[in-house]
């Protein structure tokens, strides 16, 4: 549209070589024709030329300002119009002033709701900014919830900080846009008052004010108003020391670690008490749509969302809200435990275990974060530098205690420059598929999936260059073939291909006719390569503790060996794979498990499609003709054999689990699963049912990958 509110059409005129660098137009005056055509057009009708407007512009005019599709129309549905702060105050529907602890308490607590909502993936404008006390805080005469609106915009952009750090968020796990609202002082809108750009020693001074104020007014209040000034006060704490607590995971510039739990610890305690007196404060309106009677107003800024379908956000219900809190506040304090782990092995195994949670976006961004400086998500984008190179030791002592190859032992200065400085090159391209790795842990399971896929390609190539390292290292130290760097690299590919697997069960992606070779690849492939791998690396680490003694050093320092356990969990998990292969395949046989129509199914399409992405260097992918080559004298063997064959597996997997001394909850479920399994394989063999064709049911709910197998 020109100044003059004209409509112009026009065509780019270019030289007919190419070559002018300057474009020049025929601008045609439509304005008139424009208006002419449109007296005819009835209201939602379009005028459509065919040769500027296609499918495109059609969807997009019909988005906008379309009730169906566009959100911002939705307060135009003969709903009030929405009040804002001054237009709320001036009525009476907002008080700034003279609160009662009830409706304090209220008003937080639906705070506090909103907040976990918007941790939950929806947006700020329909969650925290809803609370129309945010909007004008520095209007708000009442200390206390002043104190607090500011707090939360403190808050808030604390946490915005941490997940963007962290970078392991997705759209549905989180909506980083601020709608206009400067987080970390005031809104953008409306009065803008630089008194609210406090210092974080002045705002955590002003919250410490109001905790002794309203612990002053606890004391002098009869016990039923005590304990509403106790919960306020424990609020307004809890708010505070969480604000700390985040502060100091997002930054940790040289931070005690005690400081931080404690703060979590304080939290803790003061979640007990807010969850004690949440009934003190007023509750929502039953069939509202606002999380508390007074200072919300959910259709407050409809019109700041784009023009999208509406989706209609329920703000989370206090109890869960409080609990969430609750729950949320425990995981940071386990979180902080990833600073003890200085082996990378260990750090692996705790992201992998914390990710299995199913953690919130919160305390997995900070997991991230606590691990390294800058995060695993900056380290893969990075170029070298001293974080780099401090990742790169961890990933040489990771290498160490692992393998121990002669390459990496303390050897007189001189002797193989052309092996180390290739080793340093290997290390440094080992760095961002490393982190990659510990960054995929940090996203939601069901992304995680596409994620440990896309780093077997990159994990291919440093298979190869692994290889490359032993040759040399051979070569120019005029050493056996040893395959160190080769055998570290493996032992993790192998970890991504089986976590790629495992995520289908858990994310029930596999129909119940593919069990069977999903658990025989697993079985008689990717653990068998592992327990293999596992075993190489002990004996290459002991051969070169061996050829230390023989060169006459002096006491060596004892390094960590993959712990026995890990290599004990591998087996069990292998003959647990085992006994499921049997079982499912002596189902087919009896008829007992559903098969797809012929005419619509294709077994070799379906097997080439779940194994696609471990078409890696090392281990080689077992190809479909390959596994029915394999696998094809088990499908004439009688039921019963493989009941008994199942049977055995399943006892094996038990006694290894009954070496555990001190068993973990991950084991307890196994052995469960493992000890009901052979029952029922038992009573399969001895001819229980044999005539039934029911399809058995496959039971996740003792452990996400290997189900309970139920006689229906």
């Amino acid at each position: 549209m020109a100044d003059n509110d004209d409509y112009y059409y026009g065509e780019g005129i270019m030289d007919p070589l190419g070559t002018a660098p300057e474009v020049t137009y025929n601008w045609v005056d439509i304005t008139k024709d424009f208006f002419e055509n449109i007296k005819d057009l009835e209201l939602g009708e379009l005028l459509h030329d065919g040769h500027l407007f296609g499918l495109f512009e059609a969807m997009s005019a019909i988005e906008m300002m379309d009730p169906k599709m566009d959100a911002g129309m939705a307060c135009n549905r003969g709903n009030p119009k929405p009040l804002n702060f001054q237009q709320a105050v001036e009525c009476g529907k907002l008080k700034i002033d003279d609160l009662e602890p009830s409706e304090l308490i209220g008003i937080i607590d639906a705070t506090m709701a909103c907040v976990v909502s918007w941790l939950e993936g929806h947006s700020l404008a329909q969650t925290v900014f809803t609370n129309l006390y945010l909007h004008q805080p520095h209007l708000i005469k009442n200390k206390s919830l002043k104190a607090y609106c500011i707090a939360v915009y403190k808050l808030l952009d604390c946490i915005r900080d941490c997940i963007n750090k962290a970078q392991v968020f997705e759209e549905e796990d989180f909506l980083p846009m601020s709608y206009g609202y400067r987080l970390g002082s005031s809104p953008q809108y409306g009065n803008y008052d630089t008194s609210l750009d406090l210092s974080e020693q002045k705002f955590i001074a002003m919250l410490r004010e109001q905790e002794e104020e309203l612990n002053k007014k606890a004391k002098i209040s009869d016990s039923e108003m005590a304990e509403a000034w106790t919960g306020l006060a424990a609020r307004i704490r809890f708010t505070r020391m969480f604000y700390q607590a985040l502060q100091l995971i997002t930054k940790r510039d040289g931070v005690s670690g005690a400081d931080c739990v404690a703060l979590l610890n304080g939290c803790s305690e003061m979640m007990k008490v807010i969850i004690r007196t949440s009934a003190k404060g007023t509750q929502p309106v039953e069939n509202s749509d606002a999380p508390n009677p007074m200072g919300f107003e959910p259709m407050m800024n409809q019109r700041l969302l784009p023009p999208t379908f509406p989706r209609y956000t329920r703000i989370k219900a206090r109890p869960e809200a409080l609990q969430y809190f609750d729950e949320m506040v425990t995981r940071l304090r386990h979180a902080w435990k990833i600073t003890s782990c200085t082996n990378f092995h260990t750090a692996l195994d705790f992201f992998m275990e914390f990710s299995r949670q199913r953690a919130c976006i919160l305390s997995r961004s900070a997991l991230q974060l606590l691990y390294l400086s800058p995060s695993p998500a900056a380290m893969t984008t990075m170029g070298p530098g001293p974080a780099h190179r401090i990742f790169m030791d961890i990933l040489r002592d990771s290498i160490k205690s692992f393998v121990n190859p002669p390459a990496l032992a303390k050897l007189p200065p001189g002797t193989t420059p052309p092996a180390r400085e290739f080793i340093d090159k290997f290390l440094s391209r080992c760095v961002r598929p490393f982190a990659a790795f510990l960054q995929v842990c940090g996203h939601n399971r069901a992304r995680q999936r596409d994620k440990l896929a896309m780093l077997l390609d990159e994990f291919a190539g440093l298979e190869e260059e692994a290889e490359s390292v032993d040759a040399v290292i051979s070569a120019t130290m005029g050493m056996p073939a040893r395959a160190c760097f080769g055998t570290w690299v493996l032992y993790h590919v192998l970890r991504v291909m089986i976590a790629y697997l495992l995520s289908g069960l858990e994310l029930e992606l596999y129909s119940v006719h593919e069990y069977h070779y999903i658990f025989w690849y697993l079985y008689e492939f990717l653990y068998g390569w592992l327990v293999s791998a596992l075993g190489r690396a002990e004996g290459l680490s002991g051969e070169a503790k061996r050829s230390e003694k023989k060169s006459g050093s002096r006491k060596m320092k004892k390094r960590a060996r993959p712990s026995a356990k890990e290599g004990l969990m591998c087996q069990v998990l292998q003959s647990m794979c085992g006994g499921y292969y049997k079982a499912l395949v002596a189902f087919k046989l009896q008829g007992k498990i559903r098969q797809p129509q012929c005419e619509f199914d294709n077994e070799a399409v379906r097997y080439k499609h779940r194994f696609a992405p471990l078409a890696v260097l090392t281990p080689p992918q077992v190809h479909y003709h390959e596994f029915c080559e394999m696998t094809r004298p088990l499908q004439y063997e009688n039921p019963i054999i493989l009941y008994l064959g199942g049977c055995k597996h399943f006892q094996q997997a038990r006694n290894l689990l009954e070496t555990i001394t001190t068993p973990d909850q991950e084991v307890l479920d196994l052995l469960k699963v493992a000890k009901t399994n052979f029952i029922v394989l038992k009573l399969l063999a001895d001819g229980h049912k044999s005539d039934s064709s029911t399809p058995p049911d496959f039971d996740f709910s003792v452990h996400r990958h290997f189900p309970l197998i139920k006689l229906v």
